[in-house]
């Protein structure tokens, strides 16, 4: 059985729609929280997939959080290897940091649905899937691309949404994977950013509602192309 990990910095952040397609797909998942693991216990190159999830502190926050260093590490390890990797939110800073590219602030918080503009490269890649979907946003930090890396989308908030690195790695700001059918999970759990940054809760759940069907199915063709390439690479040390 293939093996997925997927790491969680906030409980209500899982997999959402890409969940149940892993386990379609036969993959074994296993939830590590980011907080609390013994990172020294992971063996980063191990699992056929690693997901790095969302969560609300910066990719560069080690001073404050210090998991976030060993969790960079494996990431980095992952990286190293050429393993397969996704990265959402803050999964997706911390990836970009782990190949050496900036992850800052933009001054601006960007919350709520819209869809993605892709890129040339975008449009030949498996984020072309998504169409005109509107995808969640919900960030106030955003990443540089890496050396090496393939801008995929952006949005007129933030013009780094996706990269990719081959076929193996794939980074997305937005949050892709959020299925709108459980928002009030977010609403709930992010209650005072929502009221710092103005946004009343009541427009957030309203676009859910519009798009409970659309997004997962879209989303999940999104998930299905990407997992379709990386499936159908050679084995490490093949090729």
């Amino acid at each position: 059985m293939k093996t997925a990990i997927a790491v969680r910095h906030l409980y209500f952040e899982d997999l959402g729609t890409l969940g149940p397609l892993l386990e379609a797909r036969g993959y074994a998942v296993r939830y590590l929280d980011a907080a609390t693991e013994d990172w020294r216990t992971v063996d980063a190159a191990a699992a056929d997939l690693l997901v790095v999830l969302g969560g609300p502190i910066g990719a560069f926050d080690d001073a404050l959080y210090p998991f976030l260093a060993d969790e960079l590490a494996v990431i980095s390890e992952r990286l190293q290897y050429q393993r397969p990797l996704l990265g959402i939110c803050l999964g997706a800073q911390l990836i970009a940091r782990a190949l050496g590219a900036g992850v800052r602030g933009m001054g601006v918080k960007e919350i709520g649905f819209a869809p993605l503009k892709l890129a040339l490269a975008g449009e030949a890649s498996p984020m072309a899937t998504l169409g005109e979907v509107p995808v969640l946003h919900w960030h106030g930090d955003h990443f540089e691309i890496p050396t090496g890396a393939t801008r995929l989308a952006g949005t007129p908030v933030c013009d780094n949404q996706a990269f990719g690195v081959g076929r193996n790695v794939l980074a997305l700001q937005c949050h892709l994977e959020a299925d709108p059918r459980h928002i009030e999970r977010w609403l709930v759990g992010h209650a005072c950013e929502l009221a710092q940054a103005g946004i009343d809760p009541r427009t957030l759940r309203a676009e859910a509602q519009a798009l409970q069907s659309d997004l997962p199915r879209a989303a999940q063709g999104v998930f299905a192309s990407w997992l379709d390439g990386i499936e159908a690479a050679p084995p490490r040390g093949e090729g």
